[in-house]
């Protein structure tokens, strides 16, 4: 309906852009198209409605082209996003269907990281939200694909692969392979990707606490405080800012 619209403009307008003169388009009509954008719905995901049409918008895609890679992993990532806010009695069954079209991603296109990471993203917020069981279910399998983005492209993303290994490493107890050592070199190198990331230096915090290096600890989280917003991750920076302030609060007391 946008399309016909805009076509309908445009050729109303035929005489001016004969001359060399843009059309232009109605606001009303230019706010329309972009909300039938599900990339722009996303980049205003802090409000869930509009990351939930993102998530409708992908997922219609994906059912009229099932050979839709792109949508395939946004749909993964934007469900990763709304499992994680979500009401509890959701987040379940939302990560669940982020694992689906991850798979479907990774299906479609194995030699690119899109959809292995988000797989275990998805894994990962099940089992950090969902008790031991879950934990022990996808432990393995998250493993192996950051191990298969890491192959892939270790730059993926900014480091994320190393950075969800080092978050790996410090949650799974050690009877299970975890390790705050290997936790610490990973959050380390993600940080060569990306110096200034809140993620790898928040999560780098909590491992260091977990190490009693307080004081290096504290001047972790500081950094998160300092780091600027990056323009593609801003909602994610604010909450780990507002993560840092709180235990940076909680470490002083």
């Amino acid at each position: 309906m946008i399309s016909c619209i805009l076509a309908f403009y445009i050729a109303a307008h035929a005489p001016a852009a004969a001359l060399g003169l843009a059309p232009v388009i109605p606001p009303a009509a230019r706010a329309a198209a972009q909300d039938d954008d599900p990339d722009a719905l996303y980049a205003k995901r802090e409000d869930l409605a509009s990351a939930r049409r993102a998530v409708a918008a992908w997922q219609s895609r994906l059912g009229r082209d099932a050979r839709d890679f792109e949508s395939a992993w946004k749909l993964a990532r934007g469900r990763y996003w709304l499992g994680g806010h979500a009401p509890a009695a959701e987040a379940k069954q939302i990560l669940e269907d982020g694992i689906a079209a991850a798979k479907t991603a990774a299906a479609l296109r194995p030699e690119r990281p899109e959809g292995h990471f988000w797989m275990a993203a998805n894994m990962g917020a099940l089992a950090e939200s969902f008790g031991m069981r879950q934990g022990l279910k996808y432990r393995g399998a998250i493993k192996d694909a950051l191990l298969t983005v890491l192959k892939l492209d270790p730059a993926f993303q900014q480091g994320s692969a190393d950075r969800a290994l080092g978050r790996w490493y410090y949650k799974v107890p050690g009877l299970f392979g975890g390790s705050d050592k290997k936790s610490e070199e990973h959050l380390r190198k993600s940080l060569t990707y990306a110096p200034q990331s809140t993620a790898s230096h928040f999560f780098l915090a909590e491992t260091l606490f977990e190490l009693d290096r307080d004081d290096e600890a504290r001047a972790e989280l500081q950094r998160v405080l300092d780091a600027p917003l990056d323009a593609d991750w801003a909602p994610e920076d604010r909450e780990f800012k507002a993560k840092a302030r709180a235990r940076l609060e909680a470490a002083r007391r």
